[in-house]
């Protein structure tokens, strides 16, 4: 049994939250493996039994649908999984707060926030995109020789977006590069929209979604390859 923990506040209404379960059960029955899947709220994690919480969890999936309730237990979870080597995908949101916390972390920016909640924030390691892409559809170029681009088995591919107007901050981009955050992926403006991290297991990141290949019950490689890892 793989315990699986979703970092996120789960509500049933939320499109992005369902097709995730139906992304891990398609995952799962892919890979032959029982899942047991744990969603861990936000505020959740910073009691003082956060890290037992996510300590009982073999992957953990950052999801979409932000602001989360508590920035900080995100953050918290995030870290924990890049702090022990557990294997951690990051999507949407997810991928948001994954540059937050490594730029608070490793990068030393202890300001460092989201245009979304803290648009007046000194440090914004989040911005506004140039255009929203909501639903949109787009072709990324993966980096050759990348975790990622393994994953994939070649070089590009198309993806979908959910409801997204935020990504990373590129004025932080070659600082992130220099410290072991790279980019794996860019869209056709030579944008990041996939990040991982040197050394780490499975620490990625994508500004899309995904879990959004379940629609049309295709295994996402990323998701497989995550749950993989673990087993």
């Amino acid at each position: 049994m793989l315990r699986v923990g979703l970092i996120g506040d789960y509500d049933p209404q939320v499109k992005a939250h369902t097709v995730t379960l139906k992304a891990l059960a398609l995952a799962a029955v892919d890979l032959g493996c029982e899942v047991e899947l744990r969603w861990l709220q936000t505020p959740s994690l910073v009691e003082e039994d956060a890290e037992q919480r996510l300590a009982g969890c073999q992957v953990l999936w950052a999801v979409p649908n932000t602001p989360y309730k508590s920035m900080e237990g995100a953050i918290n979870g995030i870290r924990f999984a890049r702090e022990h080597g557990i294997p951690l995908l990051g999507t949407c949101g997810g991928f948001q707060h994954m540059l937050i916390e490594y730029a608070r972390a490793v990068l030393g920016l202890v300001d460092a926030d989201h245009a979304e909640s803290n648009p007046t924030a000194a440090t914004l390691a989040v911005t506004l995109l140039a255009c929203s892409v909501n639903d949109l559809s787009e072709t990324f170029y993966l980096t050759p020789g990348s975790q990622v681009a393994a994953i994939y088995g070649k070089n590009e591919t198309v993806e979908q977006y959910g409801i997204c107007n935020y990504g990373l901050n590129s004025a932080f981009r070659e600082e992130f590069e220099q410290h072991g955050l790279h980019a794996s992926g860019v869209d056709g403006n030579g944008e990041v929209r996939i990040v991982e991290l040197e050394g780490h297991p499975f620490f990625i990141g994508t500004l899309f979604q995904p879990q959004r290949a379940a629609y049309k019950d295709i295994v996402h490689p990323l998701i497989r390859a995550w749950l993989q890892m673990a087993l």
